[in-house]
């Protein structure tokens, strides 16, 4: 019971209660584990320090919201880790004039931090009821510049392309074709490509004068990219 009584301590007095606590933690969070990690890019930093990841998350796990790892957000989907979400904002070099696409909504975190940055934000969840969680969440938060729209991604947003960028937040067995037609000259996707069941690689795609080249980035897990059942 003794020891039962400490860790109980710990974890009462280890507890975020206000605002200022989230906020420290969270300034913590992209300075260990974002910053030192290799994260240089500006505009990435400055979002990570704005959005308040824990809103993003169930009041359960708000303690954790700032930890170095993925969450559950229910219906088998996860918000990811922090890391991850900066590398993938890093890498496609998002500019305030941009507009992108992302596939796979979740929690809408990774659509906040991208709206941060730049003019234009449409996301695509599979999962209705996610994607009313998140849609709500977002303009409560004021994102007015991110439509969260309810639907198969694998078939991207043809009405709104071409995209500067395109996200991709689920792991898929192939890159789908519709969305490297969607990208803009000089576009860049990522993605993370290859079994649900096993470690997959985080890809970058390119698209130069036409042409289109891909990059091995680094090994990553992803829940799933769900398809709809009328395929």
């Amino acid at each position: 019971m003794k020891y039962l009584y400490i860790i109980l301590t710990i974890l009462i007095f280890s507890w975020p209660t206000n605002a200022q606590d989230y906020k420290q933690r969270r300034e913590k969070m992209v300075d260990k584990q974002i910053y030192k990690r290799g994260i240089k890019h500006a505009n990435t930093l400055d979002a990570l320090r704005k959005v308040e990841r824990h809103l993003f998350v169930s009041p359960r796990y708000k303690h954790m919201a700032y930890n170095d790892g993925p969450l559950s957000i229910g219906y088998g989907q996860t918000i990811s880790q922090p890391y991850i979400v900066a590398y993938m904002t890093q890498i496609i070099d998002p500019k305030p004039e941009h507009k992108i696409l992302e596939i796979g909504t979740g929690s809408g975190y990774q659509a906040a931090i991208l709206a941060e940055i730049v003019d234009e934000v449409y996301t695509i969840e599979i999962i209705p009821e996610l994607g009313e969680i998140a849609s709500e969440r977002l303009k409560k938060l004021g994102y007015d510049n991110v439509a969260v729209i309810k639907g198969d991604g694998y078939y991207g947003l043809l009405e709104h392309a071409p995209f500067d960028a395109i996200v991709v937040t689920a792991a898929a067995e192939h890159i789908p074709p519709s969305l490297i037609q969607q990208l803009k000259e000089g576009g860049k996707m990522v993605i993370p490509v290859g079994s649900p069941f096993l470690v997959q690689t985080l890809m970058l795609v390119e698209k130069k004068r036409g042409k289109i080249s891909t990059s091995s980035l680094m090994p990553v897990r992803f829940v799933p990219f769900t398809r709809s059942q009328k395929q």
